[in-house]
């Protein structure tokens, strides 16, 4: 296998599935892309549209908007009509940004007076996402072609502008998170200036995309994942002597999965610091991690809003097992009641948080409101993300899940998430979903959509026993259905919401 030598021997670049840039390169695409944008009309305060894959391109534009004063605002390139509508007309973009193959979407969508320039897929990236890439259209200007006569940007703008990221929609309409420029994150994720970093998440999330505008910032080596593939990122971590990555629980799963002459087919003693977050980690899938790679796992909680409020590393985790960490520095935790006062340590209620002093105002795009509502009654600054959980006597937060969708069945509280972790240790099952369905009797009952690993055939029986015999009867699943793939994005987050409407048709529960 060839073999790359430390960053140290060779100048920092960006690159993705088998192209990379060097710093200059990349920063005088960015610049001059950034003086096409101004012939545009784009100025301080305005927004682009950044509908890619990931890849260097995306980083170029977001640069290239910053550059102006200006907001790139990373769309999910999945989205199709009604949610792709909703992020152009909402966010307010003057001029899109799209890869050839998902022009049709955007035009089908474009509001009236938007601007578009396609972007060339990349061969390298539509060939990791399974497809070939398609000749360009030539129905807009062609990034290549559009920047090529031009010089860059003489006199950037000198203030940051602000991020504008949308949620996935996987409870709702996407919303976007306006938050004002993070100065500093690179110390919570444990790697220093000049450090190799792999970012395998798509841009189009928050935590990936400011991830990557701070690696840029402090001249890291930076690697991008068209889209996650265990054995890939294994293969990059080694080729690359990958020191850093930040992951979702789902791609511990997804690496654990591979067979054992497989993982340890790749030296992966580079790695210093994996940092995850996004969703609850079932302990046994951590513990299988911290076996197989040592003690470089960190985990945060917090959000786009907020930021991360939480940490633990490893030591701390095991000390504590299930932990998403404790409160750092100015950040504070409350786990609240339904009267709006402190639960005691071990009691499960909602998790309102308070982010660092230092960390940056944020509202929602054209939802203002929305910002106010979040906050603890009595309680400026503390705001809710919408997940349920408890402290423990140290301090440490635990999370049970979503808000959403905890399942009230008979009075009793019923956190999906626990149940899900222990479907994920049932041999054969790669993936699960549970959530609650209408029931005349207790008013919900449980169903678990279950993905298999190829050729494995389990029966409901078999899921309900392994449940059985490991938690409460009343967290065994009523239903149990095999799916071919459970909808889930890039970043590892469930469309649940796809799963369970079907359910509650008719039945008049707000979902």
């Amino acid at each position: 296998m060839e073999t790359v030598a430390p960053s140290a021997a060779r100048a920092p670049a960006i690159r993705c599935a088998g192209h990379e840039r060097g710093y200059p390169e990349f920063f005088d695409r960015a610049a001059r892309i950034a003086t096409g944008l101004a012939e545009l009309g784009v100025g301080p305060g305005d927004r682009i549209a950044v509908v890619l894959r990931n890849e260097p391109a995306h980083l170029e534009i977001t640069t290239a908007a910053a550059q102006l004063g200006a907001s790139a605002v990373p769309v999910n390139w999945h989205f199709r009509v009604d949610d792709l509508r909703h992020v152009l007309a909402d966010s307010g973009s003057a001029v899109v940004f799209a890869h050839t193959d998902l022009l049709d979407a955007v035009g089908a969508v474009l509001p009236d007076g938007v601007q578009v320039v396609e972007v060339a897929v990349p061969p390298g990236v539509a060939a990791a996402c399974g497809t070939t890439a398609p000749p360009v259209t030539g129905r807009y200007p062609v990034l290549d072609a559009w920047l090529a006569g031009r010089a860059p940007l003489a006199r950037p703008v000198a203030a940051r502008p602000p991020t504008v990221i949308y949620s996935s929609g996987t409870t709702g309409r996407p919303k976007g998170v306006l938050r004002e420029p993070v100065a500093s994150f690179l110390e919570y994720f444990a790697v220093a200036p000049g450090g190799r970093t792999l970012i395998p998440a798509p841009l189009y999330h928050a935590s990936p995309s400011q991830h990557a505008v701070l690696a840029l910032a402090a001249g890291l080596d930076v690697t991008l994942m068209p889209r996650f593939d265990a054995e890939e990122f294994l293969r990059l971590v080694e080729r690359h002597r990958i020191e850093q990555a930040q992951v979702v629980p789902t791609m511990f799963v997804r690496l654990l999965r591979l067979p054992k002459e497989v993982r340890e087919r790749y030296d992966l003693s580079s790695l210093t610091s994996v940092v995850h977050a996004a969703a609850p980690c079932p302990p046994h899938i951590k513990h299988a991690m911290i076996d197989w790679l040592g003690p470089v796992l960190r985990e945060y909680y917090g959000g786009s809003e907020t930021g991360a409020v939480t940490w633990c590393d490893s030591a701390q985790w095991l000390a504590h097992p299930g932990t998403v960490g404790r409160a750092q520095g100015t950040c504070e935790v409350l786990v609240l009641g339904s009267d709006g006062e402190p639960l005691p340590p071990g009691t499960t209620g909602e998790i309102y948080v308070r982010p660092a002093e230092n960390w940056p105002r944020f509202s929602y795009l054209g939802d203002p409101d929305r910002r106010a509502a979040m906050e603890a009654p009595g309680r400026p600054g503390h705001v809710s993300l919408g997940d349920l959980g408890h402290l423990d006597e140290d301090g440490f937060l635990y999370l049970s899940d979503r808000r959403n969708d905890l399942v009230i069945s008979g009075g009793v509280n019923i956190y999906p998430a626990e149940i899900e972790g222990c479907l994920l240790a049932l041999d054969g099952v790669r993936d699960a979903a549970v959530f609650g369905i209408p029931d005349e009797e207790f008013g919900e009952a449980l169903a678990a959509h279950l993905e298999t690993e190829a050729g494995v055939r389990l029966t409901a029986a078999e899921v309900r026993s392994h449940v059985a015999a490991r938690l409460a009867a009343y967290k065994v699943p009523r239903a149990v259905v095999f799916e071919e793939l459970l909808p889930r994005d890039e970043s590892g987050k469930l469309f649940k919401r796809q799963l369970r409407d079907p359910y509650w048709e008719g039945h008049g529960r707000r979902i």
